[in-house]
This record gives structure tokens, C-alpha cells and sequence, in this order.
């Protein structure tokens, strides 16, 4: 895994997916594609939120080793600020890499306008909400992106 300093991303190659909120689907996908948690450092930036969509988009792991732009599959992005936790030491994780609120939601906006963009149809979840992940891995297959800075 790479240094901290690098927009992350856990993603897994899913028959389906969805995300709920107080009891409520607030998004889903219910055909082949991926999803995407996202989390975001305190040194990350629009470059890297840029670079993390274009790498989601182009990623050739879904059947026949296509992407999600060669056959149109769908994206769930979710933000998790935990992919930066870290528990070197004692019990008990830190989140002191993670990027707070006010830096990484308008980051985690960026890369789901980006994807949008390029043309993907993209699903999200609630930043900052106690959320339900529900998904059927495919595969399975799951993969821990770290994009780093310029």
C-alpha cells in the first residue's frame, strides 16, 4: 500500500449494490459493475480527484476484462473517511490522515462530477451519514487504489 498522501479507493467488482440511509436505498445499482469507497488525506486535491475518476472509469475489471467505460456498467461511490485509519499502534485506530468533512466532501464531489463527466452513470451514498452497505461481490474482486499527488 502506498505512503499516505494519496487519494484512496477500496474497489470491488459487484453483481449489485446498494447504499441505505435511516431505513431508506438513497442508492443502488442493480446490474454488473463497481463500488467505489472513497477516502481522502489532508494533501489531496481536484488533480487527484481527477486522476481517481479517470482510473475508475478505465479500470478493466469486470468480465472480459472491460471497464465500466467499454460496456456502460454503472458506479456506487460512497465516501469513507476509515480508509485512512491507522492502528500501527495500540488497539484503538486514529483518523488523523483523514482529510475532515469540509476538505474531503467537496472531493468526493469532484470525482463523482468526473465520472458524470466522462459518462458514467454514478450512484452515491450520503457523505458524513451512518450508512448501510449491502453488495454482491463479483469475482470476488477487490482492489485498494492509492492515487498520489502531483
Amino acid at each position: 500500500m502506498a505512503e499516505f498522501g494519496a487519494m484512496r479507493a477500496v474497489v470491488q467488482r459487484v453483481s449489485s449494490a446498494s447504499v441505505t440511509v435511516d431505513g431508506k436505498v438513497v442508492g443502488a445499482i442493480d446490474e454488473p459493475g463497481l463500488l467505489v469507497l472513497v477516502g481522502v488525506t489532508h494533501s489531496d486535491g481536484p488533480a487527484e480527484a481527477a486522476r481517481l475518476a479517470g482510473k475508475l472509469w478505465g479500470l478493466r475489471i469486470l468480465h472480459g476484462e472491460k471497464s465500466c467505460s467499454d460496456i456502460g456498467a454503472p458506479l456506487l461511490v460512497i465516501s469513507q473517511f476509515t480508509l485512512y485509519g491507522d492502528a500501527r499502534k495500540g488497539r484503538r485506530p486514529t483518523w488523523q490522515s483523514a482529510a475532515p468533512g469540509p476538505v474531503a466532501e467537496p472531493l468526493v464531489d469532484a470525482v463523482v462530477a468526473e465520472l458524470r463527466a466522462q459518462g458514467a452513470r454514478v450512484e452515491t451514498g450520503v457523505f458524513g451519514a451512518d450508512m448501510k452497505v449491502s453488495l454482491v461481490n463479483d469475482g470476488p474482486i477487490t482492489l485498494v487504489l492509492d492515487v498520489p499527488g502531483v
